[in-house]
């Protein structure tokens, strides 16, 4: 079994689908994964700007596997072409082998040694933030019930993880000479630094909250822009902002909540750039309640059942769609969008030998 996840696992390493500038089409890396699946109804979409997915059906399953084909770029700091598949005695090296086309060998090769129902959906559009390809799935008419996605978790399958939200902020100020005894409030990159300091303490103020082993609210500054030079008053300021909130913790509460950090009338445009559900979706008590079905549904299938993470996952969305979500893989996050990415031949081995044992009789 390791021999073919390893055969298919270099082939789609050799595809190029570095995403951005996600360049990819309706053929190569799908032309393959069609063409290893003749047992398959296969239906590959082309969502635009680069958002390719396959989706493959075999029998009448109830439960579909997820997971990318999309990789965030390589660096300089790759010590041979990343497209190029190295094997080592315990690992293999190439860019997207741990996040996560490990798991798509994995499902290959489980596919063509079972004949149980399956449904599997490829996509290509993870890494930019911009789901189409999950959207126009879940926005079918699907009929399914059960999701697994596949992202590294080491082989244990993860019932929570925190939601996330991108947000641009723009502050509005008075140009003026920096002599000037206005300077402090009408700076605009005063009032971002005013903003700042409000918003660390609102985050400082939620270190207690927690949910299912997570705790706190994760927040991060990532880029501030503004003024012109040091004796202007800065007429305008930018800021992107983001936040990982826990699956108890309300977005849109917290939107207001780092709107109102903001001095009165400082503020020419907040605007979210980006949101994905934490997992499970929902309240709280209905966050509870799917995450008690994901629990179940791991151990109907015999996985090992993990700690929450932190990092997001398109299992989210599954789970808003009110499908049974849970993200299960191959490989450690801490090896996801390093130089000279690898997972281990052991974590390869294991996520065959249980997507094989689940989709059914081994075929002679």
């Amino acid at each position: 079994m390791l021999n073919a996840v390893l055969r298919h696992l270099e082939a789609l390493v050799s595809f190029d689908t570095r995403n951005p500038p996600r360049l990819i089409g309706t053929g190569g890396i799908f032309d393959y994964v069609r063409a290893q699946l003749p047992d398959f109804r296969v239906d590959v979409i082309d969502h635009g700007d680069g958002a390719v997915s396959l989706f493959a059906v075999r029998g009448n399953p109830r439960r579909v596997f997820n997971v990318h084909l999309d990789t965030v770029p390589s660096s300089e700091a790759w010590t041979a072409d990343p497209h190029v598949m190295r094997r080592f005695d315990d690992r293999v090296v190439g860019l997207g082998v741990c996040d996560i086309k490990g798991a798509a060998a994995g499902l290959i090769a489980a596919a063509n040694v079972t004949e149980g129902d399956a449904a599997f959906l490829f996509s290509s559009d993870e890494e930019a933030n911009d789901p189409r390809c999950i959207a126009a799935f879940l926005g079918s008419d699907h009929g399914f019930s059960e999701a697994i996605i596949a992202e590294p978790t080491r082989c244990e399958a993860v019932l929570a993880h925190r939601g996330i939200s991108s947000v641009l902020m723009k502050f509005k100020g008075e140009a003026g000479h920096a002599s000037g005894a206005n300077a402090m409030t009408a700076s605009a990159l005063h009032q971002a630094m005013r903003w700042g300091g409000n918003a660390l303490d609102l985050v400082e103020g939620e270190a207690n909250a927690r949910f299912g082993g997570l705790t706190g609210l994760r927040f991060n500054i990532g880029k501030v822009e503004g003024g012109i030079k040091a004796n202007m008053i800065a007429p305008s300021a930018e800021v992107r902002f983001g936040f990982r909130p826990l699956p108890s913790q309300d977005i849109d509460g917290l939107h207001l909540r780092f709107g109102s950090c903001a001095t009165a009338g400082a503020l020419e445009r907040y605007e979210e750039t980006f949101r994905g559900p934490s997992l499970p979706a929902g309240d709280v008590a209905t966050a509870e309640e799917r995450r008690l079905l994901a629990r179940d549904l791991a151990d109907e299938l015999g996985l090992p059942i993990g700690n929450a993470v932190d990092f997001w996952t398109e299992a989210s969305l599954f789970s808003q769609a009110g499908l049974t979500a849970l993200v299960y893989g191959p490989g450690d996050i801490a090896q996801a969008h390093t130089a000279d990415e690898f997972v281990t031949l052991d974590q390869l081995q294991r996520y065959a030998d249980s997507i094989t044992r689940i989709l059914g009789t081994t075929t002679p």
